[in-house]
């Protein structure tokens, strides 16, 4: 297995008397594209403002680059680039001046990605910051968070404000950056579409905890839906805690099952001696389903 680029043990946060992590353990292998999901105000914002060093943990231990994130070394934060979720730029800047004055920060950085970048989303270097919209100040972002080559690049909700296309786009991006599996990208998202498209690993917050981690082929392997054709009355004795949902029809029952094997399939066929379909599950209709 990959080394871990990011490391999380035991983290808590409270806001006064609101815990929003309780105890989250994570680890994200190099060269992933990492997603992370959760609901509103499930903690995702929090857990990327702990790695990026703009809070402090109540308790519990954080590794980011093999670094502290409350000390970070001038070496560490060459080496990785945030967007947070809403863009934070100098208003009275125009955008030229403001990759200038983001590039003098770093000992590397590729002129001639950033010009490419603000050419091919069509953003107007000569504009002032405070004059863009939300959509075209977030692709700003994201520019200059690309200009040094980062190892890790962490995103918070990065696509909210982007049309179709520039999304399109961005996807794009994210996959040349992990090519050569140089660079790792850890991101939230709602779009779970997107999330699909790119990400080879995946994290569920709920609760204040992973209520689970895996790559992405493995959490849809491990959720199924199941049409049991011919089923009688719901039993008492149904396996709940491998079901996350159910529901009857005219033909039989539908469940929604976590921790799916053959021998929870044959447990099911034995109890219900009914014909089992087994039907795969999208991103979205999982998430929803484990946040039930």
């Amino acid at each position: 297995m990959a080394a871990s680029i990011i490391q999380c043990t035991d983290v808590k946060k409270s806001f006064g008397k609101k815990p929003v992590l309780k105890g989250l353990d994570l680890e994200v292998p190099k060269g992933s594209v990492f997603g992370l999901l959760g609901i509103n105000g499930a903690g995702k914002t929090t857990l990327i403002k702990l790695l990026t060093g703009l809070l402090k943990p109540d308790a519990g231990t954080i590794s980011l680059l093999d670094d502290d994130p409350l000390g970070f070394t001038d070496f560490t934060k060459e080496r990785f680039g945030y967007v947070p979720q809403k863009a934070r730029l100098y208003p009275w800047l125009t955008v030229a001046q403001i990759v200038a004055y983001t590039a003098s920060f770093y000992s590397r950085w590729d002129h001639v990605l950033i010009e490419h970048l603000i050419k091919s989303w069509r953003i107007d270097p000569d504009e002032r910051i405070g004059n863009l919209s939300e959509g075209e100040a977030q692709k700003v972002m994201i520019v200059l968070a690309l200009g040094h080559h980062p190892e890790l690049l962490i995103l918070d909700e990065p696509v909210a404000s982007l049309d179709p296309g520039a999304r399109r786009q961005f996807l794009k991006i994210i996959l040349e950056l992990v090519a050569d599996r140089e660079c790792t990208v850890f991101f939230s998202t709602h779009i779970t579409s997107d999330l699909e498209r790119v990400a080879d690993r995946v994290a569920l917050l709920k609760d204040g905890t992973v209520a689970f981690c895996g790559e992405m082929e493995a959490v849809k392997e491990n959720v199924k839906r199941i049409r049991i054709i011919g089923a009688g009355p719901t039993p008492d004795d149904l396996e709940t805690e491998h079901v996350l949902g159910y529901q009857r029809s005219e033909h039989g029952l539908l469940l929604t099952v976590k921790n799916y094997d053959e021998n929870l399939h044959e447990r099911l066929r034995e109890r219900f001696q009914g014909e089992l379909l087994v039907e795969d599950l999208n991103l979205e209709e999982i998430f929803l389903e484990l946040n039930r």
